[in-house]
């Protein structure tokens, strides 16, 4: 059973968060929805809410996009609905047809693809999928959203009624208004629009003699509004079928709302569904911006979050155009507490709430901006102590309302809790308080409970350094620009950088020199050695950049290769489709050739045209329709290659070229050397060998030459003579 209290949402910013989703809701009950996110407490409830997110952050890079989920409140239209005899509008209809079509268009959609979202496929199906109330609507109201004249045969009639009625009243105004204009009692607007009925703009001094009703008046007064006499009859008849129009509708309405009551439980749960959807894309499109991804969740108790990001500061220093620098941690069952020291502003309390709030994220069911090979466990509490918490209504000073909060600590933690507590033992005597802070610390490690603290306390850090499943870590920090490098280093405490900073900020040299005489001797040793391990470590840390900058120079220079090496693999499919197509040109040369020399003895003008013929058709099988763009594009692409291939083919016969001239002068020089006449016991070798051996025998033209391991005839004229070493 999951349980995070007030407290720690509140020190995390996890309303913060929350505030964001909800503006990228959609609908109204997705909005109020997601301000009320909280931690699940069953398990299996969270891991199928996470899959849902991650289900459909999946569907903005695939090609099945989910449909539109949107949709209007009936919350209050379901309240009237559920009354017996009541009716709903006409508007109310339209919203309860919307939502149905929507929640049955998701039902669909989800079966089809229930392949690529299996999760929300299990959830459809907590709905149920009908067409009744579709129908039924569909019979009574039109695609525009109107009552259609065939509801009902009484409407049909009225509707008719009030057309030829509208007619009437057209034609009657139109006389009225032809007679008085032509009498010049009209102002030059002539007719206008009161109360949605036609009348005329009478000059005021003419009112009394157009016969009709007043209904109104210009705010100058110089122009009455009347309503011709000829007029006011069917004007009668017309308000009278409107109201009997509107009887009429509210009757239809009646029975199509009786029609529907029956599923006020099933539109309930659409609207339920329809919603939790908006929330799960709100949640995904979060998870987008901060680039969220779903870690493993494991049942050994571990938490290693690779490349951690704090959500809001991501998107605010992106905002901003800032660099946001991620943080590794790891706690596992030897290594469940870690201990984080280092200068003020160094990025401590972000480290320790980025591994509250991604924790807490998780476990509420949101994709998390961490590396994907992270992985954590479920814990049943989150614990957090940070920040002044001043309680100024129970009148507690900083530190006895942390004392109160310690209290709490105590009574609620064990092996399955995280505690996060930011600047640990502050708020009294660094000597008690520091003494306090250590025995805390020591108990939460005997509960086994897992934990970071920041702290500036020596004693806090050489406790870590003693116990055997503690550790420490600082933030880093470059020492000769004094700046924090916002890197959080496990496995060393952090110098606080106290006088540095001090120095830096033009403190001068003899108050500092005088604050050191101060304090003990060893404390100002081991906060000097502290900060010299720190800077051997931020030396290591710049060399590690340096050698991911050569990694990533070579695998630049890796890809520039593959790209060049695959050119060159096109250039030569290209060449082979010229060499192919070259070939089949030659082959046809051959056939031409074949029946030219058959018809030069036969003389047979017949066979040649069949053959010929017969070549043609065949070649012509092999050929594909193109278009003239596609035949543009190829002949392009051919005269391309040809070009290609006549640069090569011209470097070729250069080289070709220089060869033959190297050689011909090369004999040449050799025919200019003085020959040798070669003797008996003369070392010699073949022109073209490397092979040195040495001439046994000399008959006529043919010698023997011993090579020591055989012998071998050799014409002399294929010898040349080798100086004696």
């Amino acid at each position: 059973m999951i349980a995070i209290n007030e407290k720690t949402l509140k020190d995390l910013e996890f309303h913060t968060l929350l505030q964001t989703i909800s503006e990228s809701c959609n609908t109204e009950i997705g909005s109020e929805k997601a301000l009320q996110i909280q931690p699940f407490k069953e398990k299996e409830t969270l891991l199928a809410e996470l899959a849902y997110t991650n289900e459909y952050l999946a569907s903005f890079s695939n090609n099945n996009a989910l449909p539109n989920h949107g949709f209007e409140t009936i919350t209050q239209d379901l309240r009237l609905l559920a009354i017996e005899d009541s009716f709903l509008e006409l508007a109310s209809i339209r919203k309860i047809y919307q939502i149905n079509k929507t929640a049955n268009q998701y039902i669909i959609y989800l079966k089809k693809f229930k392949d690529y979202y299996p999760q929300l496929f299990q959830k459809s199906l907590q709905i149920e999928f009908t067409t009744v109330i579709a129908r039924a609507i569909d019979e009574i109201v039109d695609k525009y959203g109107e009552i259609k004249d065939d509801a009902s045969p009484d409407l049909i009639n009225i509707r008719r009624n009030i057309q030829l009625v509208r007619g009437k009243i057209n034609q009657s105004f139109g006389m009225a208004l032809s007679h008085y204009n032509s009498l010049g009692y009209l102002d030059e607007i002539r007719e206008t629009i009161v109360d949605n009925r036609r009348v005329l703009a009478v000059s005021a001094m003419y009112r009394k003699k157009v016969k009709g009703t007043i209904l109104g008046n210009s705010k100058t007064g110089s122009i009455a509004y009347i309503e011709p006499e000829a007029t006011l009859k069917f004007s009668r008849e017309l308000n009278n079928l409107e109201y009997e129009e509107r009887e009429e509708i509210i009757k239809i309405l009646r029975n199509l709302s009786a029609c529907i009551r029956p599923y006020v439980s099933t539109l309930l749960h659409y609207q339920n569904f329809l919603s939790d959807i908006d929330v799960i894309a709100s949640k995904a499109k979060y998870a987008r911006k901060i680039n969220g991804v779903l870690p493993t969740i494991t049942e050994e108790k571990k938490l290693f979050f690779k490349e951690a990001y704090h959500p809001i500061l991501f998107l605010k220093n992106k905002e901003e155009g800032k660099a946001t620098f991620p943080q590794t941690i790891e706690l596992e069952n030897e290594n469940r507490i870690i201990v984080i020291s280092g200068p003020n502003a160094g990025g401590k309390t972000i480290s320790l709430k980025t591994v509250g709030l991604l924790q807490l994220m998780l476990q509420s069911g949101m994709l998390i901006p961490v590396h994907e090979r992270s992985q954590t466990f479920l814990f049943d509490r989150i614990l957090t102590d940070i920040g002044d918490n001043q309680s100024i209504e129970n009148h507690l000073s900083t530190y006895s309302y942390r004392l109160k909060n310690m209290n709490y600590f105590l009574k609620k933690c064990n092996a399955k809790t995280l505690f996060l507590i930011d600047e640990f033992g502050t708020g009294s005597d660094p000597e008690l308080g520091g003494a306090l802070a250590e025995t805390f610390l020591e108990e939460f490690y005997a509960r086994e409970a897992f934990g970071i603290i920041t702290t500036h306390y020596t004693n806090l850090k050489i406790l870590a350094n003693e116990l055997p499943f503690a550790s420490n870590a600082n933030m880093l920090f470059d020492e000769k620009s004094l700046e924090p490098m916002f890197k959080l280093h496990l496995g060393q405490p952090g110098s606080s950088f106290t006088f540095e900073v001090a120095q830096k900020n033009g403190i001068p040299y003899g108050l500092i020199n005088r604050a050191k005489k101060k304090i003990e001797n060893t404390k100002v040793r081991f906060d000097k050695t502290i900060a010299t391990l720190q800077k051997e470590r931020s030396k290591l840390e710049k060399t590690s950049t340096i050698l991911k900058e050569e990694e990533s120079k070579a695998r630049e220079e890796s890809q520039k290769m593959e790209k060049i090496n695959a050119k060159i693999q096109e250039k030569l499919e290209r060449y082979q489709e010229m060499y192919d197509a070259n070939q089949r040109l030659i082959y046809m040369g051959q056939r031409i050739d074949d029946i030219a020399e058959k018809y030069f003895n036969n003389k047979d003008k017949k066979s040649l045209i069949g053959e010929f013929l017969k070549m043609v058709e065949i070649e012509n099988s092999k050929r594909k329709k193109i278009s003239a763009k596609e035949k543009k594009q190829k002949e392009v692409i051919e005269k391309q290659v040809v070009a290609e291939v006549k640069e090569k083919v011209e470097e070729i016969r250069k080289e070709k070229k220089e060869k033959k001239e190297k050689k011909i002068k090369e004999q040449k020089a050799e025919e200019n050397k003085p020959k040798v006449t070669l003797k008996i016991g003369d070392r010699v070798r073949m022109k073209e060998g490397k092979s040195i051996g040495t001439i046994d025998k000399i008959e006529k033209n043919k010698a023997t030459v011993n090579y020591g391991i055989f012998t071998s005839k050799v014409a002399i004229d294929e010898l040349e003579w080798i100086q004696p070493l």
